[in-house]
């Protein structure tokens, strides 16, 4: 597979991370790599239906344009369970594009060869 993970630990609590993440994974999927971005503790929250329409950091597009457009070019979000277990975010709560996962997942991406960094 290889391709590009991106970790996501934060959202609404630091929108500037979370967008700079974002950002990078519009232009990974944008240069035609493989690209999933993995939302975990306070980052779940980015994938919650609403959430991106309350954030926008100066100097960014709003927060829901960055992630329609990963979304409509092909990007993936996967959702780490137990922090959107912890966070009561369920499947029927996600936005287009995300899917609630364990760990091993994850872990599989990883040893399949994907690039990984880490927001």
């Amino acid at each position: 597979m290889n391709g590009i993970v991106i970790n996501l630990t934060h959202s609404v609590d630091d929108v500037d991370r979370a967008s700079v993440a974002i950002v990078v994974a519009g232009a990974s999927v944008a240069s035609s790599q493989k690209t999933t971005v993995f939302l975990s503790s306070e980052g779940t929250r980015l994938a919650a239906r609403g959430v991106a329409e309350t954030l926008h950091e100066e100097g960014f597009a709003p927060m829901s344009e960055l992630v329609a457009s990963y979304v409509e070019a092909g990007g993936t979000f996967l959702v780490c369970s137990p922090c959107a277990k912890k966070r009561g975010i369920g499947a029927d709560d996600l936005i287009e594009g995300a899917s609630i996962v364990g760990g091993a997942t994850l872990v599989a991406l990883l040893a399949d060869g994907a690039s990984s960094l880490s927001f």
